[in-house]
């Protein structure tokens, strides 16, 4: 039988801290069902992630054509028909702040700027810069003090610092969803090495980094450095606890394996690639996708951080899809003009991306905590600061959640809200929801009563 053990045991070693998954051990009775919601001591904790893509959709083949549990999923959300009574697809809502406001052309830039914000960013490429806290931060700040990091901010495009980049507005707004405060972006990470190490780095970075550089080095994994630790918490854990630990020994080190992988062929490999990118990310944009969303799994798995934002690109990106026969840029193909060709490739890309979260999804279900999976405990929150890209549309957003938000929604439906109605209302309902003292953020004016009716 296992010895009572904390949640916040981790397995250390030179410039490593490996936390670990949930186990029996470290419920207040060995063998509880862990099957509580999150909201006291010991109870599972809730998990909260945003996704956002870049270019708006092709609507047509997002909107399902009927409301209510009686719904079909259509051709883009095809990839989730196995999480259909997990998702709730909302209709009609709104991001007012993306909207020009006599600020002119710009809305990829707002688009983006105002998704977690939901507010109307000043139009500068300068000094100035001033838009909104945003979702994840604020709930960040409420449910990320415990955590060793209090949100992670991902992506598969660098944030950048400073520049011009869309009609006069500064690329900072282009290239993050995350805002601490109205004047302070959250920069994210896109490479899945640097990522890893600071999931399972010290605080002490210097050390951190010595350790990192010693392991590529060297070869070594980072469970050669906490060996003599596992080898001591596997002696004390019953025979459930010892299997699941070795799963999740056996993923971590599958995950370091395959960054490994990445960081031996960029050595060797002098092909140019067709975007920027350091040392450290993968050439094909699936597998850098796959890799980021892996060490996201382990960072919710272990409850190093419940918050995480991800960006699938920067806005306005013009990336080209050659592996799925999208020769065109992704920008250029949205500007379509009611042309039925580029419609159907902006809805091959639509589709693609779909299919890569369905992935993060799989892998999240297929992680075992307590006596369900960890996407029991995640709501997921996916969509675009723009509808239609030929009209650059702010209204009736592709907009989807997945999970029921702490028990809060009812889910497998779709909804259609009334026309105009803030997304941020949909924020201002998530926030409450997790015990927030917020009242409202961005254009927020309710919250959305119809994701809890029955």
């Amino acid at each position: 039988m296992s010895k009572q053990i904390s949640r916040r045991t981790v397995l250390r070693g030179a410039g490593a801290v490996l936390a670990l998954p949930l186990l029996e051990a470290m419920s207040p009775n060995i063998g509880w069902a862990l099957s509580k919601k999150a909201g006291g001591l010991g109870e599972l904790p809730q998990r909260t992630a945003f996704f956002y893509v870049p270019n708006g959709m092709h609507m047509p083949d997002w909107t399902p054509s009927s409301t209510g549990s009686q719904f079909s999923l259509p051709a883009t959300l095809k990839p989730l028909e196995s999480f259909k009574s997990r998702m709730n697809v909302l209709s009609g809502l709104t991001l007012d702040g993306a909207r020009a406001h006599g600020d002119g052309p710009g809305d990829h830039a707002r688009s983006v700027a105002a998704f977690l914000t939901g507010a109307h960013p000043k139009k500068t490429d300068g000094a100035g810069i001033h838009n909104g806290p945003s979702v994840d931060q604020v709930l960040a700040n409420h449910v990320g003090r415990g955590t060793k990091l209090a949100s992670l901010e991902i992506g598969m495009e660098g944030s950048a610092p400073a520049g011009r980049c869309d009609s006069g507005y500064s690329c900072v707004y282009t290239s993050n969803i995350s805002w601490r405060t109205a004047t302070t972006p959250v920069a994210k990470e896109i490479n899945p090495g640097a990522l890893f190490d600071r999931l399972f780095g010290t605080r002490d970075e210097q050390a951190t980094k010595i350790a990192s550089e010693k392991r590529r080095k060297y070869r070594q994994s980072i469970l050669d450095f906490v060996r003599h630790d596992a080898k001591k918490m596997h002696h004390a854990l019953g025979t459930d606890d010892r299997r699941k630990l070795d799963e999740y020994l056996f993923a971590v080190r599958d995950v370091e394996k395959r960054i490994a992988g990445v960081e031996k062929l960029d050595r060797v490999e002098t092909e140019v690639p067709d975007y920027p990118r350091p040392e450290g990310v993968p050439r094909d944009y699936a597998e850098h996708m796959k890799l980021l969303y892996d060490v996201m799994v382990l960072a919710f798995q272990t409850d190093s951080t419940r918050v995480m934002s991800f960006m699938f690109a920067n806005a306005g990106s013009n990336r080209s899809y050659r592996t799925i026969g999208v020769k065109s840029g992704h920008h250029h193909l949205s500007h379509h003009g009611n042309n039925k060709e580029k419609q159907a490739q902006i809805s091959k890309i639509n589709e693609y991306h779909m299919q890569l979260f369905a992935y993060f999804l799989e892998r999240l279900q297929a992680t075992q905590e307590g006596q369900g999976s960890l996407l029991d405990q995640c709501t997921i929150l996916y969509g675009s600061g723009i509808a239609d890209g030929n009209r650059h549309a702010h209204d009736t957003l592709p907009i989807m959640t997945i999970g029921d938000n702490g028990g809060h929604f009812r889910t497998g439906r779709h909804i259609r809200f009334e026309k105009e109605t803030p997304l941020t209302n949909l924020y201002l309902t998530m926030l409450q929801n997790a015990g927030t003292p917020v009242k409202s953020i961005g254009d927020s004016n309710a919250i959305l009563k119809e994701l809890g009716e029955a």
